[in-house]
């Protein structure tokens, strides 16, 4: 576990550090970003005002400075609860900034090596690193093969490895090298590293609001602005019931009563855990060792309805290797095995180099002097999809070696007016439906044969994307491979749909298609070529190892480069959304039980009878034991709610993959009818309390 996850809750220095800045918050400038809470502000002013005037004038009342101080008490909670959530946010920036040491780079012009200071790299520099030496800054790593140790970054102890080409080439400065050689290109200027941006993003105070969490403000705003209009009316009516009533006019509503029931009335609760709420959705990311660039891709992860996903690592364990060679007709396997090595010396895919050892291992083939016979090799792309070797023999003849897909090489074949054999293609076939990748090598026009490579359908992904299913989210795997293999795969894992040989441009296609048709999408990818499409998703989650426009193009970038992972932030996101929802309903609830306390206390005297109890006191369904103990008791609960909540909210509501239908039943039934049995409890306890002093 990493060193920023390791903030509980009840740290005694967070919850220190939250208390004074609580005080701090009592700034008129901050408070008033917080609508409800500052209306509780000035109302705290206000009675204050009326406790201390009526000290030096002879009518000081305890009962309204009481009030005051409890009003004062629930706009010290309320900022509380955003403190807590701003403090482990900076402990967690704290801890990051003890790993980021001032480290030496050994930096490299032409053939001269020359040390200087770390923060002296500009983007684009080249430096070494050998083993025990820190990485200096942010980079790509362009020549060799490393073990990296990043626990400084990620928190788990087992080294990765880092090599140049494919899409583990990006390491992150901080990190140590703990075994070979690496030349590393420069990606970042200084102050604009990975590690510099996680620590302004994981501190609370520059976050931005959310459209939701605006959207949500403004209604509470004219909520509180409905109540107040409704609170300054009613010593108006209470006036002409009092002169009804027979009762004197000094005992129409106070100003102390009439904030209190403002107070009471207005969403204070989740007007009070908003901004936790908010923040803590983030830091629950960060618990899984990923980070969000904005809470809005937090959002938009709890409302996806679409997931690309890549096979390779995401569904499948991501090693494709080289395991078996079948050489066609006429073709020794040592042949075979020959001609897919030689294609493959300048291969740096995890797949290239499983076909080299794989040749090695078999027919002990090793330390081939390419350079004799003029080799002029053939990088893989996207189009030709396929790569190779052209060799020139003592003859001048120059015999072309190819390997790639079934559907390339055919067409390298026919082009040279040569032919694919049936049985190969039949053994495409039987290999593609066993869920394994078939490459075929050819040489000139003369099909050589078939590598085999193979990889493993992830252990419990089945049954995720079913919790998935249940969610409302439809799940599509992308792959390169051809549509005979991505189908035995996709059957295998249990997804909805899938794409086969998709180029970059079919994924950015394809997420622009299901955006026009309404749905968000999430994708997940590590490599140059996922940059576009992580720029279009809604949510676009990178790998920490992958490269660094991959990092820059999404939201999220997930430091343990697991790409499962997108299935624990769409659960998070949809948590986020649940928690808000549910405290909502909650904190509106129980300003429903809050207004069966306070107006039956505070007329229960109008039209009185004999007994000087009026018909409004059939309202009184807490049978509380006098109009001043109910607004005490109520202004209490109402202080005392936000405290008692503030772990629901940075923790959030327990989540079940269930549909959104059963999810709002659920929720219904216990925040909304809970929110309205709560302060009936909550409010005739302190009650009892009270009058137990009086």
């Amino acid at each position: 576990m990493s060193a920023h996850q390791n903030n509980s809750l009840f740290n005694r220095k967070i919850l220190i550090q939250a208390s004074k800045d609580s005080f701090i918050k009592l700034n008129p400038a901050l408070l008033i970003k917080n609508p409800v809470i500052f209306i509780v502000g000035v109302g705290s002013v206000l009675t204050t005002f009326i406790v201390v005037v009526g000290l030096f004038t002879g009518n000081f009342s305890l009962f309204n400075l009481q009030i005051a101080i409890w009003l004062w008490f629930t706009v010290l909670f309320a900022n509380f609860s955003e403190a807590i959530a701003e403090g482990r946010g900076k402990a967690q920036a704290d801890s990051l900034r003890k790993n980021r040491t001032q480290t030496m780079a050994r930096r490299l012009t032409g053939n001269k090596e020359e040390i200087i200071a770390a923060p002296l790299l500009r983007k684009g520099d080249i430096v070494i690193c050998d083993s025990g030496d820190v990485i200096p800054s942010d980079g790509e790593v362009i020549e060799g093969i490393a073990s990296v140790d990043e626990s400084a970054i990620t928190g788990e102890s087992a080294p990765v490895i880092r090599e140049s080409g494919g899409d583990r080439s990006a390491v992150t400065g901080g990190t140590k090298v703990i075994s070979d050689r690496i030349l590393i290109r420069i990606t970042s200027e200084p102050g604009d590293s990975f590690l510099d941006r996680m620590i302004s993003l994981v501190e609370g105070a520059k976050r931005q609001k959310t459209p939701n969490e605006i959207a949500l403000s403004i209604l509470l705003s004219g909520l509180s602005i409905i109540f107040l209009m409704a609170v300054v009316t009613l010593p108006a009516f209470f006036s002409y019931s009092l002169s009804a009533s027979g009762l004197p006019a000094l005992q129409n509503l106070t100003i102390p009563v009439l904030i209190a029931l403002l107070v009471c009335l207005i969403p204070t609760t989740i007007g009070g855990l908003l901004s936790a709420i908010g923040i803590s959705g983030m830091d629950r990311l960060l618990q899984r060792n990923i980070i969000a660039t904005s809470g809005k891709a937090i959002e938009a992860a709890g409302d996806v309805d679409v997931l690309l996903l890549d096979k390779t690592g995401t569904i499948t364990l991501g090693n494709r290797m080289a395991t078996n060679f079948f050489p066609a007709d006429g073709v020794s396997e040592a042949d075979l095995a020959h001609a897919a090595q030689l294609s493959s010396l300048s291969d740096e895919t995890p797949e290239g180099r499983s076909i080299v050892i794989l040749a090695k291992e078999k027919f002990d083939f090793r330390g081939r002097d390419v350079h004799q016979r003029n080799a002029l090799f053939i990088p893989f792309t996207a189009q030709s999809k396929m790569s190779g070797v052209d060799l020139t023999d003592e003859k001048g003849m120059v015999h072309r070696i190819r390997k790639g897909s079934a559907e390339a090489i055919k067409s390298f074949i026919h082009n040279a007016n040569g032919f694919f054999p049936k049985k190969m293609e039949e053994k495409v076939a039987e290999l593609a439906k066993m869920g394994a990748t078939p490459l075929v090598v050819a040489e000139d026009n003369k099909v050589l044969g078939i590598i085999q490579l193979k990889d493993i359908v992830k252990g419990g992904i089945k049954q995720r994307f079913a919790q998935l299913r249940t969610m409302g989210i439809r799940t599509v795997m992308i792959t390169g491979d051809n549509a005979l293999t991505a189908a035995a795969i996709a059957a295998e894992a249990g997804v909805d749909d899938f794409m086969a040989e998709a180029t970059p441009e079919d994924k950015l296609r394809r997420i622009r298609k299901e955006q026009s048709n309404g749905h968000l999408v999430g994708m997940i990818g590590d490599g140059t070529n996922d940059a576009p499409a992580l720029a279009q998703a809604d949510i676009g989650i990178a790998m920490n190892s992958g490269t660094q426009a991959a990092r820059e193009a999404g939201n999220m970038v997930d430091l343990d480069s697991n790409p499962t992972k997108l299935i624990e932030v769409v659960e998070v996101g949809k948590q986020l959304l649940m928690t808000r929802g549910a405290l909502t309903t909650f904190s509106i609830a129980n300003d429903v039980a809050k207004y069966f306390a306070i107006i039956p206390a505070i007329a229960v005297s109008l039209y009185a009878g004999k007994k000087g109890v009026g018909p409004l006191a059939a309202l009184n369904l807490m049978s509380l034991g006098s109009p001043e103990s109910a607004i005490l008791s109520a202004v209490i609960f109402n202080a005392i709610i936000i405290i008692l909540l503030v772990p629901l909210a940075l923790k959030g509501v327990p989540y079940r993959p269930v549909s959104a239908n059963k999810a709002l039943i659920r929720n219904l039934f216990i925040y909304g009818l809970g929110g309205i049995i709560a302060p009936f409890a909550g409010i005739k306890l302190i009650d009892l309390v009270i009058n137990l002093f009086v």
